[in-house]
């Protein structure tokens, strides 16, 4: 069944439950209190769900997945506290969206996906509130600690040179050589006035086959401002960027994005593959900063239940 085979990924992706939605189904109206968290209840039936789906997720045995529900649903009543006491709160759409992202990883649509869920006895409203405390909690520890995480340069260069020989090693980056064009248009701007920039935009692209000349055509139009960016390397640049720049060839312009000023396109005037540790340096000094985060949100959560007053029943 494709649902069992995002299993393993899924029960690290989203890691806790939060009771929301105004409709109680009979089994909730009939759930029992299990336990109470600084006076927050959780509920028979939230772990009763929160059982199937740790069992659905790692093929636990349904006792430990029982223990392993009762001691997420307690953490998560902490997590979901605090991140209320600091002021930390996330929208519907990024829940959404998270529940989106798994269902096309199993190559589901979100009905699809609902369903399978269902035939395993799991409400899709359980991970989705798994989802929303996961993203939630993230961005508390993230919002605590961000100035604190602090990567030590030794570190990253005893990793580099055990890596070094290894197949994983990456010796390589592309550095890209960049210009930004930019067509200035005011915000109260008339929409006859847009459709000209369009279309002159349009027409410029057409034309830009070399940067030499590009860059030429675009400093004689009016209203249009051609600045260098020069080199860079593409673990300097957002991924979506680098995307857009690979999708054209040497010479070209990218498709016009909104700025503040107008519209910016970016000509593309080189493209090297340079030899250069900066990708592997980029990959491990991620891998730090996870781990790093890993240890101070198991360090934060503990303290919190330290200092929890916990009923269990």
């Amino acid at each position: 069944m494709k649902l069992t085979r995002y299993c393993a990924s899924l029960v690290f992706a989203a890691c806790m439950l939060a009771p929301v939605g105004p409709l109680l189904t009979s089994a909730e109206a009939a759930s029992k209190i299990v336990a109470v968290v600084n006076g927050r209840p959780i509920t028979s039936y939230e772990l009763q769900q929160r059982s199937k789906l740790i069992a659905l997720t790692t093929r636990a045995p349904s006792s430990v997945a029982k223990r392993k529900a009762r001691e997420e649903l307690i953490d998560e009543a902490l997590k979901l506290e605090e991140a209320k006491r600091v002021g930390v709160s996330i929208k519907d759409s990024q829940v959404d969206d998270a529940f989106a992202s798994i269902a096309k990883r199993v190559n589901l649509s979100q009905t699809q996906f609902k369903q399978a869920l269902s035939q395993s006895g799991v409400n899709s409203r359980t991970l989705k509130n798994r989802l929303r405390a996961e993203i939630t909690w993230s961005e508390v520890v993230m919002q605590r600690f961000r100035a604190t995480v602090r990567i030590n340069e030794s570190d990253v260069i005893a990793l580099l040179q055990g890596k070094e020989g290894t197949k994983d090693s990456a010796t390589t980056s592309v550095e890209y050589d960049l210009q930004r064009i930019i067509f200035v248009v005011p915000k109260n701007a008339s929409k006859s006035f847009k459709n000209k920039r369009a279309a002159e935009m349009k027409r410029l692209r057409a034309r830009f086959t070399s940067c030499e000349e590009g860059t030429r055509i675009a400093a004689g139009l009016n209203e249009v401002i051609v600045r260098p960016i020069g080199k860079r390397l593409e673990t300097d640049l957002p991924a979506g960027f680098v995307k857009q720049l690979n999708a054209i060839s040497v010479g070209r312009v990218t498709a016009p994005t909104p700025v503040d000023s107008g519209f910016e396109m970016i000509a593309l005037c080189g493209k090297e593959t340079i030899n250069s540790d900066a990708t592997a340096r980029s990959t491990i000094e991620g891998e730090l900063r996870n781990k790093k985060g890993q240890q101070l949100s198991r360090r934060y959560l503990r303290d919190l239940r330290s200092n929890a007053v916990i009923e269990q029943r």
